[in-house]
């Protein structure tokens, strides 16, 4: 089984086909999309409301992204879900939420709260680090822990219209090291009033108990800028693991991103 993000899987500890075990576990607790969507839309709506009075010293970011997977470091947790999520922003620093609501089966929502600094090193190289708790409001307590506790630092760079980037994980909670590597590329398709966003995605995970396993990831994505606020984007996005009993995940996202 698998260990990252969520403290249900440990390779080599338990079953063979533990990856699975997300889409089985039961719900206990219910915790409805729509709320959790008002939630972030009334508090984007109170910040946007507050810019126009002044101009603040900090930005909003509000997004509203359907998913058909919910896949993380190559294993899937969930299949159709909504992903809302609000982010502030001041300066070098950054603090957000991110949730993600299944749609489909009875599946557990989860949480990440969030917060970073990025200082940068030059004018195209940036050191970022922060924190994120992973809160699991359904979880069974008796076999789960509701939440867990994961530190990162990280590079991020701009070479030659490529941005790449590495960064360190280690889950205080699950004892798990996870490096990973990444870098994006832009098409410009000015005629279109759009791009073509490419990513590819590298990654090993070490926890203290099972084996260590990677992971990689390919995806592209087209954003159109609907108001100087408002972008629109989709996207489809390739994933997988060297794991055992892990699986090949395509999935297609689709949303609508707001900055005030």
């Amino acid at each position: 089984m698998l260990t990252f993000r969520q403290r249900r899987f440990t390779p080599g500890a338990g079953s063979k086909g533990g990856s699975r075990e997300p889409l089985g576990r039961p719900q206990t607790k219910t915790y409805t999309m729509k709320k959790v969507t008002l939630l972030l839309c009334l508090f984007a709506s109170s910040l946007g409301l507050r810019g126009a009075e002044a101009a603040p010293s900090y930005s909003v970011t509000v997004d509203f992204p359907y998913a058909s997977k919910y896949v993380f470091r190559g294993v899937q947790y969930a299949k159709e879900s909504i992903q809302p999520s609000v982010e502030l922003a001041s300066g070098n620093f950054y603090a957000g939420i991110w949730t993600n609501q299944p749609i489909t089966d009875n599946l557990d929502n989860e949480f990440d709260f969030y917060a970073g600094y990025g200082l940068p090193l030059s004018d195209t190289v940036k050191l970022d680090f922060g924190a994120t708790l992973y809160y699991y409001p359904e979880a069974d307590t008796s076999v789960y822990d509701s939440n867990t506790f994961e530190g990162y630092i990280g590079l991020t760079g701009s070479v030659s219209g490529f941005s790449p980037g590495v960064y360190a994980y280690y889950d205080t909670t699950l004892k798990a090291f996870t490096l990973q590597g990444s870098v994006g590329y832009s098409v410009p398709m000015a005629t279109a009033g759009t791009s073509l966003d490419f990513s590819a995605t590298l990654g090993n995970v070490s926890p203290n108990s099972g084996s260590d396993y990677a992971y990689w990831g390919l995806g592209v994505n087209l954003p159109y800028k609907l108001s100087e606020k408002a972008t629109a984007a989709i996207g489809v996005q390739y994933a997988s693991t060297n794991a055992d009993g892990s699986d090949d995940y395509l999935w297609f996202t689709a949303g609508v991103t707001v900055g005030f």
